[in-house]
Parts: structure tokens; sequence; C-alpha cells
């Protein structure tokens, strides 16, 4: 499983890449709302002021933890660059050996 926040780091990350990707480019799209639905399996300690993590579940996870413990969850981000309502435009250029 990985951290929620994990996911969302790596795909801000490759949101950037894109932003960076379509500079000087002539053809940009404007980046409008993310949907992303995971499947996530929720954590808690029992000791005092512990904190909920939120797992996402891999494909292929094991099939007794997807089936007890793990709910459908939908998140619509928006992305904005730091400084501007504006949404970012990336490009729509692949990558070297990207698939």
């Amino acid at each position: 499983m990985i951290e929620l926040a994990s996911v969302i780091r790596d795909l801000r990350e490759e949101l950037e890449q894109a932003v960076v990707a379509a500079e000087g480019e002539t053809l940009r799209f404007e980046l409008g709302t993310i949907e992303l639905e995971l499947s996530v399996a929720l954590e808690r300690t029992g000791h005092a002021g512990a904190k909920v993590r939120f797992w996402v579940v891999e494909s292929g996870a094991d099939a007794t933890v997807n089936a007890t413990s793990t709910q459908l969850i939908k998140l619509a981000l928006r992305p904005t660059l730091q400084g501007s309502l504006n949404p970012p435009f990336v490009s729509g250029r692949a990558v070297h050996l990207e698939q």
C-alpha cells in the first residue's frame, strides 16, 4: 500500500514536469479539474493523540485486505500555480520513453 499523501505528491511532481514542458510550446492545454478515484485502507493506532492514516491500495493487493477494510474515495483537485488564481498550462508532448 502507498500513503495517500505520497500519491498526491507524485501527482504534483508529474504536473509540474508537464508545466515546465509546456514553456515555449505553441500548442498548450489548460489544466482543468483532476478527478482521482482511489481504493483506500484506513489505519488508526490505539494510543492517545494517534492519527488516522489513509493508504492507497495498489492493484494486485491481497484480496482479504481489499475485501474487508477498503473504501473507494473520489478526490476532485483544482490545480493552480502559486501566486495565481489561474490554472496552469501543460503541453501534449510525450516525454522520451513515456508510454
